[in-house]
């Protein structure tokens, strides 16, 4: 009976500790892409990325570049309403998707050419839901200076309650495979 007893209140105990273990809000976290094995379509699919951003003009960089901007005007403490906070869990996956492109395995996507949209990106193979793909990366500039800027894919960085001091990525010269996201060419030929 003291077995019993023992086993229904260790079970007991077990659940309540699963509940306050559990995070709160249904939050989700970031998954690593996972890279194709073969190394030959590995190949095809940077060399796709390769073919894209020459034939555009577009330097290959995996950073933020700051040569119209000092890196000093990208302050968190500017973000207006606060700038989120990656958790810990989240933080290591990105760590690991940086360390993997440093190694040459890139997420499982091609560049293609549309003939409405330009240069796209698909994936090369099924991704899952919250799978980190790629960092949005170009050079860093205030979007005072680009609000009239024909380019179509610069992304906001920073947004300030003061509008002079409000950035953007704009990968027209430097940037990666990101630039391919939701890029439409707004110019039909």
């Amino acid at each position: 009976m003291l077995n019993i007893l023992n086993f229904l209140f260790t079970g007991v105990k077990c659940l309540e500790t699963r509940k306050r273990r559990r995070p709160s809000g249904g939050s989700r976290r970031l998954l690593p892409y996972v890279p194709c094995d073969d190394p030959q379509r590995r190949l095809e699919q940077m060399a796709s990325l390769a073919t894209a951003d020459t034939s555009i003009g577009v330097e290959f960089v995996d950073f933020l570049s700051y040569r119209l901007t000092p890196r000093s005007s990208n302050r968190a403490d500017s973000e207006r309403g606060g700038m989120q906070v990656m958790c810990k869990e989240d933080k290591a996956t990105l760590d690991l998707c940086k360390t993997m492109c440093s190694h040459g395995e890139w997420p499982p996507l091609m560049v293609t050419h549309d003939s409405r949209q330009g240069f796209v990106f698909e994936a090369d193979r099924n991704i899952k839901d919250m799978t980190i793909i790629a960092k949005y990366t170009g050079e860093v500039d205030y979007m005072c200076r680009r609000q009239y800027d024909s380019g179509n894919s610069i992304m906001g960085l920073l947004f300030s309650d003061n509008p002079v001091k409000e950035l953007v990525i704009c990968p027209d010269r430097r940037g990666n495979i990101a630039r391919f996201v939701s890029d439409i060419n707004n110019h039909l030929p």
